[in-house]
């Protein structure tokens, strides 16, 4: 049965080059002719550090995994391990049946050559046989889109040209494992729409899936489980929502380490009324608990909320008590219940909460964070809900009113 297996595994790199000075050099080659004891690879030397720190996880046919995390955080380097461009210092990782690894897919095309051509090239060194290739040709450029340029050297291409072939030549590979990175980060959004359509195609097929990306909205779609790393060691295991939830926290929090000790209003909780994802146009609530400590001082000031894509960053909505008339005239806790309408497209959201000083236009302090999924069971296309409505009905019927 194909699956991979990761179990223990830590990879460690080294810090600027092998040896500082000709009297390290020295040493290590003394070592060497006296043999003396070999190095431990799980000791760290004083420029060593760990890239990955005794990662384990095992991936089923039919599921789906998620690796999500900083930058920094090991994410590229799991990736380099599971496709054997690197070896682990430790541990072992097994894997079984053709790879197939959506990875810098376009990183091998040569320059000179055409798109037919580099198709036949990187699709022999995946393993495909030439009849197999031409067979499937036609698919291929049709699926990518760049048909009346598939005969133009590919140094003619953009970038986001590349990338729709480069993928559309992994995608039709038929591996039996399936390994997949920011390949379509430069991809239009058309074209991301289907290629994403086309891995939910392919990890429906039962064959285990590793998806490696900093769009938490296709994580949270497409896979069934997830991990999430910080400086290469798992600090959540867990459901898509569980990880990208603790994510979109940590990542609030790093951002907004202000103090609100001191402030004459302060933030204390953030509460939202579900964790269940919200359809698209619909209304979405939560609320905010602090309290007040100086009613005089907190007149200029402003609770404010921040609504922005967890996968881009792009705000999406930004507002304040102040400009809805809401002022704290009283000492002692409060509790501010709000109500969003979703009209926004798929993906996760964070609600960022701060306190506002409106007269020196200025926050002073960011509070508690959370984020919210919204799924679109129309599949519109735009940045705006817009609730569409259709009636189909023959010529000459009288409009309804």
């Amino acid at each position: 049965m194909t699956r991979i297996v990761v179990d223990r595994v830590w990879k460690k790199f080294r810090r600027g080059e092998t040896h500082d000075s000709l009297r390290d050099l020295v040493e290590a080659l003394a070592r060497r002719m006296l043999g003396g004891r070999k190095p431990d690879p799980t000791e760290l030397g004083k420029r060593d550090f760990w890239a990955v720190r005794d990662l384990s996880f095992e991936v089923e046919p039919g599921q789906a995994l998620g690796i999500i995390g900083p930058n920094g955080s090991g994410k590229s380097t799991v990736l380099k391990l599971l496709t054997g461009i690197l070896r682990p210092t430790a541990g072992r990782i097994h894997l079984s049946g053709r790879i197939g690894a959506l990875i810098e897919v376009a990183a091998g095309f040569h320059a000179d050559l055409t798109g037919r051509e580099n198709v036949f090239l990187q699709g022999a060194i995946m393993g495909m046989r030439r009849a197999e290739i031409g067979r499937r040709f036609d698919e291929i450029v049709e699926f990518s889109g760049i048909a009346p340029f598939i005969d133009t050297p590919v140094k003619r291409y953009s970038s986001g040209m590349n990338a729709r072939l480069g993928f559309s030549l992994a995608a039709h590979l038929d591996p039996d494992i399936l390994i997949i990175d920011e390949v379509l980060a430069v991809g239009d959004f058309a074209f991301q729409q289907r290629a994403f359509a086309h891995i939910g195609e392919m990890a429906r097929r039962n064959i285990p899936v590793v998806i490696v990306s900093h769009q938490l909205d296709r994580i949270a779609s497409l896979c069934t489980t997830c991990i999430l790393l910080k400086q290469g060691e798992v600090v959540r295991r867990g459901t898509p929502a569980e990880c990208i939830s603790q994510y979109v926290q940590e990542v609030s929090q790093t951002v907004a380490s202000e103090d609100m000790a001191g402030l004459p209003v302060r933030i204390t909780a953030l509460n939202l009324a579900t964790t269940a994802p919200v359809k698209s146009g619909e209304p979405f609530a939560f609320s905010i608990e602090g309290a007040v400590h100086d009613a005089a001082a907190a007149e200029r000031l402003t609770v404010a909320i921040r609504v922005s894509a967890a996968n881009t960053g792009q705000l999406v909505y930004a507002v304040g008590t102040g400009r809805m008339g809401i002022t704290f005239t009283e000492e002692g806790p409060f509790r501010l219940a709000w109500r969003l309408d979703s009209n926004v497209p798929a993906g996760i959201y964070s609600i960022e909460t701060m306190v506002y000083d409106s007269q020196q236009n200025r926050r002073l302090a960011a509070g508690p964070s959370a984020y919210m999924r919204v799924e679109d069971p129309i599949g519109f296309s735009g940045p705006v809900q817009l609730s569409a409505e259709a009636r189909l009905s023959p010529i000459g019927t009288p409009v309804a009113r």
